[in-house]
């Protein structure tokens, strides 16, 4: 097999990954944080810590190094409009993916808390909508990303 499809192929499995995890983390833990039973937040604001560790970091690694490997097998410059927008967006996506890391971790502590007096702390409500709002410029952003990658306007090689 050509190193290239080789490279191309994880490129893509990790961009599917860090997609279909972010979507998925999105759709549950904003869920379960609408609903009034603590249980189903608090666990899965555990499973959502826990996803993110699991498959979102290591896609985000992926995609930077196995994008990076592409742009040096195909010749592409580090200095083209095409390159500077794409890591524009994928440096804004971490400063918006960091945060959240850590408002998961809060969200996940507060849940726990309200497991043990069964009354959710007004702050979780406050910290699920800046995680929202983080998350949204996030996602839109990644799908500029995917449109940059397919259709490759402004790249220069």
């Amino acid at each position: 097999m050509d190193n290239y499809l080789l490279l191309k192929m994880i490129h893509i499995l990790s961009a599917v990954v860090l997609m279909g995890t972010g979507a998925g983390i999105a759709f549950f833990m904003f869920m379960a944080s609408r609903t009034a039973n603590v249980a189903a937040i608090a666990i899965t604001a555990r499973h959502v810590v826990l996803a993110d560790w699991l498959f979102t970091a290591p896609a985000v690694v992926i995609q930077l190094v196995s994008g990076v490997l592409l742009m040096l097998k195909l010749g592409y410059s580090f200095t083209s409009t095409w390159f500077l927008w794409v890591i524009a967006l994928f440096i804004f996506i971490g400063a918006c993916w960091i945060p959240v890391v850590f408002i998961q971790y809060r969200l996940k502590y507060l849940a726990n808390i309200a497991l043990s007096t069964g009354v959710l702390d007004p702050n979780f409500i406050s910290l699920m909508r800046l995680w929202t709002v983080l998350g949204i410029p996030a996602f839109i952003s990644i799908l500029i990303i995917f449109w940059l990658m397919v259709f490759k306007p402004l790249a220069v090689v």
